[in-house]
């Protein structure tokens, strides 16, 4: 069991490591480029702190455990609306765009409500099933999604920092080269050491699945928006967590049914009302208060909730 421990934290650890070199590399890459910092923060460093689930569900589909790919993203999007929210917004409160009020939000409900009708096929048959056209429907309504995050900008540029280091073509490389292989190592090692680790001690994969690995994929969320939240960067510790939620629904969900048709379990269902529920708290937050502002006191009834959604979940 000591043996298990140690090779899941070093798989946390290597996914990690191997998200950081990523960015680092492409972001050293880009910059000789010529490419802008702003494309730089909302592409390769936004996709590099979402690598980690991505890699993770990518091979949990290839292996077919399916509650893993669901644990996952559902625990993964509930860590960071419940968790690191919470902890950023008790650092510092969060004042909100109104774009991320009335479009980021209820996108990501959006995403919610499809994950829900599309695992059910409310409107089609009674298995309860993420097809591969589901997913290709996720894929496409993911691209619509980027195109407006496109257009946003163009309107209404933002400035995000970049602090892209200017390295060697050899050092560059090797950063990207040792960093995707640390995500796919990382990301094996971790799916296959939680499997054996739920067989060891009778725990079901979807536990393990919302708990250890959601909350060890999410750590470079965490660690982005607390970074921001003590440099009183809300629109960064926001922006991070509803895009990152975002990206879990509409493109890793996606992309893990087009690899494998994933049989859905219905007892997700509570995980994904309590996501839902999380949403649609922080929306109305908006409006109680201070107005475009998550408060302290909103932040603490995120987190309170989540410990008690985490002990249920464990007792049950």
């Amino acid at each position: 069991m000591i043996i298990q421990v140690l090779l899941l934290i070093s798989g946390l650890a290597l996914l990690i490591t191997g998200a950081h070199g990523l960015v680092d590399g492409a972001s050293a890459l880009a910059k000789k480029f010529k490419v802008s910092d702003l494309a730089i923060g909302l592409t390769i460093v936004a996709f590099g702190t979402s690598a980690p689930e991505l890699v993770v569900s990518i091979f949990a589909s290839f292996q077919n455990h399916q509650d893993i790919v669901f644990g996952n993203v559902v625990g993964s999007n509930n860590f960071n609306l419940f968790i690191i929210l919470g902890i950023t917004g008790l650092i510092a409160p969060m004042v909100v765009q109104s774009s991320t009020i009335w479009k980021e939000i209820p996108i990501s409900f959006l995403g919610i409500a499809l994950a829900y009708i599309l695992t059910h096929h409310i409107f089609g048959t009674d298995q309860n099933i993420l097809t591969r056209i589901d997913g290709l429907i996720l894929l496409i309504l993911f691209g619509f999604f980027l195109y407006y995050v496109n257009k946003q900008l163009k309107s209404d540029p933002v400035t995000i920092e970049n602090k892209a280091a200017t390295y060697s073509n050899l050092k560059t490389y090797s950063y990207i080269i040792f960093g995707l292989a640390g995500l796919v190592i990382g990301g094996r090692l971790l799916v296959t050491t939680a499997v054996d680790m739920a067989t060891t001690i009778g725990m079901s994969e979807k536990l393990i699945g919302l708990t250890i690995v959601a909350a060890g994929t999410s750590l470079p969320e965490l660690a982005t928006s607390v970074v921001a939240a003590f440099k009183k960067n809300s629109d960064i510790a926001v922006g991070n967590i509803i895009g990152s939620n975002i990206f879990n629904l509409f493109f890793i969900l996606a992309t893990s049914a087009v690899i494998r048709p994933i049989v859905y379990d219905t007892v997700f269902d509570l995980d994904l009302y309590i996501l839902a529920g999380g949403t649609i708290f922080v929306f109305i937050a908006m409006f109680t208060g201070k107005k475009k502002k998550l408060d302290r006191w909103e932040a603490a009834i995120l987190l309170v909730s989540y410990i008690a959604y985490l002990v249920y979940v464990i007792q049950k």
